[in-house]
């Protein structure tokens, strides 16, 4: 599995009553890959991954890698604080037929040791079938998996990757230069993608993809492919409204925004709640100018280089 671009990591729609809808859930996973996503990520923290049962968890993975049916890779979330439920649950989801890989985040709240880590998914990787790709979130986690770690576990042979989200540039930059070549290292910052990928990332694993899959598939693709020029004047184009999916707690910006568009019927489970009033209507001003009500960019654009 050759693991580069630009990857979503996917909201989880919910029907009005609170359940998945696996209809909305089937309908983004057709629009992200006919977009040109290169991979997927569900049960992610941008899933809501943590207020879902584990029957929920399966049967969204399931829903999304038989909506994939091959065409991209799909990664599946999967995280816990209790090293021997993750370990079992890895078992489990590493079965499901189809899934290409396991996307496993830092052990959040018990703020373990660098050591304390490196057991912990050094237990995930020895129990999964699937190969497994880090995510350092420490933002999420108050936990920081540092460089040095990340080079101990990259000797592992199931271990194939980082999703790096601490928003530490120099940290991310000592982990590309440091790790081995076929180690894969992901921004999982959207404003930080194009700095990672100039000093050797293999890509993206996005949150705006899921409002702007087209646009954020081009813009990794021309910076993987060294024209910066493109890259540049789409990232300018989109940098307000990347950062105005932060103006509340992710995913709740995104999930209006998809409402907005029709893509889903909005609701978010607690303790995740809706946007305010103004801040909807904030998002509703911005994706109107940019065009995004009909994913098109508006006539006279400006995406001039810096």
């Amino acid at each position: 599995m050759d693991l580069q671009g630009c990857g979503t990591a996917l909201i989880t729609p919910f029907r009005p009553d609170n359940t998945l809808d696996e209809p909305a859930i089937s309908s983004l996973v057709h629009w992200q890959i006919d977009s040109g996503i290169s991979f997927l990520v569900a049960a992610g923290s941008t899933g809501e991954a943590s207020t879902l049962t584990e029957y929920e968890t399966v049967r969204l993975i399931e829903t999304v890698v038989g909506s994939a049916a091959g065409r991209v890779p799909v990664l599946a979330g999967c995280t816990h604080n209790n090293t021997a439920e993750a370990v079992a649950r890895v078992g489990k989801l590493s079965r499901i037929p189809g899934l290409s890989a396991i996307l496993t985040a830092n052990p959040y709240y018990n703020k373990p040791s660098q050591e304390g880590q490196y057991l912990h998914f050094k237990a995930i990787a020895d129990a999964s079938l699937l190969p497994v790709v880090l995510y350092n979130i420490p933002g999420r986690t108050a936990a920081n998996l540092e460089p040095a770690t990340v080079l101990r576990l990259a000797e592992h042979n199931n271990i194939i990757g980082i999703k790096e989200s601490s928003g530490n540039i120099a940290q991310i930059s000592e982990m590309i230069a440091t790790a081995p070549r076929n180690f894969r290292v992901f921004a999982g910052d959207d404003g930080i993608a194009l700095p990672a990928i100039a000093q050797g990332a293999s890509g993206l694993i996005s949150v705006g993809s899921n409002v702007i899959p087209r646009h954020m598939a081009q813009m990794i693709d021309a910076a993987l492919n060294n024209d910066w020029s493109t890259a540049r004047r789409i990232q300018r184009h989109y940098s307000k409204f990347l950062n105005a999916l932060y103006w509340e707690p992710n995913p709740a910006p995104t999930k209006a925004i998809l409402t907005l568009m029709g893509k889903i019927h909005g609701g978010l489970r607690l303790p995740m709640t809706e946007v305010s009033p103004v801040t909807r209507r904030k998002l509703d001003i911005l994706i109107g100018e940019l065009g995004l009500l009909v994913d098109a960019l508006p006539t006279g654009e400006d995406l001039r280089v810096f």
